[in-house]
């Protein structure tokens, strides 16, 4: 069965402004040009629509979703289970979320106790996937299963005070790295300083403390781009200057 830009949009739910554009940037092309001019869609484009609109829930830019649909080794089925497994996992998160407003209801009509901890829990579950994504398979790597585990499962189960005592920490250290940078000497009290509460911080997260490990997190946020941008982002050399400090901290 063949459609019109005008069946696809009110079918998918997609203007047809956004259709022309995929059109445009090549994501998206009709199977053919009709004799009066109008783009005439087919089976394997609805598929293809299906599955850009899929990769859009996700958050993907076009570009990644352009790239990924002209995989040569390009599979339907695959791409299809990997966005249920996505699905179900958002699904998870979400059903987490609800359970623990419900729990809030009952505790805020003296139904039942919560725990602080509870909480925050669907929170902090949405905070642990977000970091899995993006440092898990580093992180892994660097420390093994075992450790990454125990160190989210500590995480999970903070209080709020604990929790808020962490993201204060984050900040002291962030504005007394950038002060101590002044005087350009990684062994001043004031660079130690940062290396200490640095600790203290890591210490929340991490099951075990450890010099070497400590040593290891601060080479990586040298090497990857992404932790030395969140250091850097005001004052460049912030993460080179970190590690040095904390490699005076850990002899």
């Amino acid at each position: 069965m063949e459609y019109t830009i005008k069946d696809i949009s009110k079918m998918a739910g997609v203007s047809a402004r956004t259709l022309r554009y995929y059109d445009e940037i090549g994501l998206l092309s009709p199977s053919r040009i009709s004799s009066s001019g109008y783009r005439i869609y087919g089976k394997e484009e609805i598929n293809k629509l299906q599955q850009i609109l899929f990769y859009r829930e996700f958050d993907l830019p076009l570009e990644k979703i352009t790239n990924l649909l002209h995989e040569s080794d390009y599979d339907r089925e695959k791409t299809l289970k990997e966005h249920k497994e996505k699905l179900l996992e958002k699904r998870k998160q979400i059903d987490l979320m609800l359970e623990t407003i419900d729990k809030s209801i009952s505790d805020t009509k003296g139904m039942i106790t919560m725990k602080d901890t509870e909480k925050f829990r669907g929170l902090k579950e949405k905070n642990l996937k977000i970091n899995e994504e993006k440092y898990g398979k580093e992180i892994r790597e660097k420390y093994g299963e075992e450790v990454v585990e125990k160190s989210n499962r500590k995480y999970a189960e903070q209080s709020q005070q604990t929790h808020e005592k962490a993201e204060r920490l984050a900040q002291e250290i962030l504005g007394k790295l950038y002060a101590a940078m002044e005087e350009k000497d990684p062994s001043s009290e004031e660079a130690q300083e940062v290396a200490r509460l640095h600790k203290e911080w890591i210490s929340i997260y991490w099951p075990t403390y450890s010099r070497e490990a400590h040593r290891g997190l601060a080479q990586m946020y040298v090497d990857d781009e992404r932790f030395k941008a969140y250091y850097d982002k005001e004052k460049e050399g912030a993460a080179e200057f970190l590690r040095d400090t904390i490699e005076v901290f850990t002899r």
